[in-house]
């Protein structure tokens, strides 16, 4: 009895055991099913999320057949100018094939781009809306019945026809680059890069410019051409010194006798100038290069460095075209040698034309840098705008009081230094002209203006390079002079 007794416990025991592993398997499936469960409903509402977020990405990429659909439905929208003029539009050539024509030619080439071979300018930034209809449905009806496409959105931007072909004749045949903005909100007015193109052949010469390496004429240079900014980082420099002697930059003296030494390195005034006993004021409008590069000496290297990545060197910009960093490599570790170069925008300092320009337009805008932008609205067939571009603060560079004083400093370049031919006319300007150094035969220099108008209620800001064409003063600056005419209709 006892024995079977034994027997009935151990099997019990048993099934129990059993048991108990069922349930343990039962809840380990479980638990996978959930985690699965709950993996596939969140990368699908992730995926969701994205494809919303992300809408005109996802439309824009070469591999999503979605375009060509589009494209089939919808004729492409046109480009216009802040004015109404037609800077692209789709007609029909002989053949009755669809084509895009560029009316201006190559007077907006890299601005507005085109619309083949990977896409640049407006053409690549608006891409979605211009092959998307939003026409009213009644046209679109009339439309299905004689079988014909759409119309494709209108994109309409900030650019000025005037100002583009002033400072398109203005820099002539030289290479470089003008970008023209308004500082209070961020518009683009006009932006010109040299060498240009007509976007009209590019199909024709595009095997041509990719197969030669040196070929440079698709670059943007406004937003992706790097230079030695020479004397127009003087500007920043002498916002450091402000920002790490606030009660006694003022008292500032130096006495220029055209070079400064440390050691084996030795810095020259431009064109070996002997500016002789100098302030800070009068070291910035004379661009004294000894007088910065002592001054330079004197910053603590580390804060230097930081003031810099505030001013977006070294970093990422808010810019919906493509761009190139610019670079200033400053920290506890730089030597005297670079620190004097980099104190006059020589050396390892590197910047866009796009980049000096918003630094320039927050000095403008009292310290407030606007975020740059050239798509103004989007309207349909029948006129109804469809989306608008409002300006958008991007962030704070310096204060008003530091706004205002490198404002009075640019004022006293153009009244007493060497942008003096911007002086005494029917508006007032305030600026900073550059001659920076490069290659290896001495005396090659970018010529570089950077400035606005009117110096005390900034409407417009000008920021120019005209590469290998010497001092900034001589050549820059009379095109500045030609842009700021034409804005203020003189």
């Amino acid at each position: 009895m006892k024995k079977e007794k034994n027997l009935i416990l151990k099997k019990n025991k048993q099934v129990s055991e059993k048991e108990i592993k069922r349930k343990n398997t039962g809840r380990q499936i479980m638990a996978v099913t959930v985690f699965f469960t709950c993996l596939f409903l969140g990368m699908a509402g992730y995926i969701t999320h994205y494809s919303v977020t992300h809408k005109q990405e996802l439309i824009n990429n070469s591999y999503n057949g979605r375009q060509q659909m589009l494209l089939a439905q919808n004729k492409r929208g046109s480009i216009l100018a802040s004015g109404g003029e037609i800077l692209a539009q789709t007609i029909l050539d002989e053949s009755g094939k669809e084509v895009r024509d560029y009316p201006y030619e190559n007077l907006f080439s890299h601005v507005v781009g085109y619309s083949i071979n990977g896409r640049l300018g407006v053409e690549a930034q608006a891409n979605y809306y211009l092959i998307n209809s939003n026409a009213p449905l009644s046209e679109k009806a009339s439309l299905d019945i004689n079988n014909e496409k759409y119309p494709g959105d209108d994109v309409y931007t900030t650019l000025d026809v005037d100002l583009q072909q002033v400072a398109s004749t203005a820099l002539g045949v030289y290479k470089g680059a003008i970008i023209v903005t308004e500082p209070s909100t961020g518009k683009i007015l006009a932006m010109v890069s040299k060498p240009d193109f007509n976007p009209e052949e590019i199909e024709v010469i595009w095997d041509e410019l990719i197969e030669d390496d040196e070929s440079s004429i698709l670059l943007n240079r406004v937003t992706q051409g790097l230079y030695p900014p020479g004397s127009t980082f003087k500007i920043i420099t002498a916002l450091e010194y402000m920002r790490q002697n606030p009660d006694s930059y003022s008292n500032y003296s130096y006495q220029c006798n055209g070079s400064i030494t440390r050691g084996e390195d030795r810095i020259q005034c431009y064109h070996g100038s002997v500016h002789n006993s100098v302030g800070f004021t009068k070291s910035f409008a004379k661009s004294c290069n000894t007088s910065f590069a002592n001054i330079g000496l004197s910053l603590d290297r580390d804060a230097f460095g930081n003031t810099l990545n505030k001013l977006l060197f070294n970093r990422e910009l808010m810019l919906s075209m493509p761009y190139t960093q610019s670079s200033v490599p400053v920290s506890s570790d730089t030597t005297d040698s670079d620190m004097m170069q980099i104190s006059i925008g020589q050396g390892a300092a590197s910047i866009t034309p796009m980049h000096l320009n918003m630094i320039t337009c927050s000095i403008a805008n009292e310290g407030m840098l606007m975020k740059p932008y050239v798509v103004d609205r989007v309207e349909n067939s029948a006129g109804s705008v469809i989306k608008s571009f409002s300006p958008t603060t991007y962030k704070e560079l310096m204060t008003p009081e530091e706004a205002s004083a490198l404002s009075s400093l640019m004022t006293e370049v153009v009244t007493k230094g060497t942008a003096s031919r911007l002086n005494g006319l029917s508006y007032t300007a305030a600026g900073k002209t550059g001659s920076a150094e490069y290659g290896t035969v001495k005396g090659d220099s970018h010529a570089w203006f950077t400035g606005f108008a009117p110096a005390e209620d900034p409407q417009v800001c000008v920021t120019i390079i005209i590469e290998g064409a010497g001092a900034g003063g001589d050549y820059a600056v009379p095109i500045a002079k030609r842009i700021f005419d034409a804005y203020f209709g003189v």
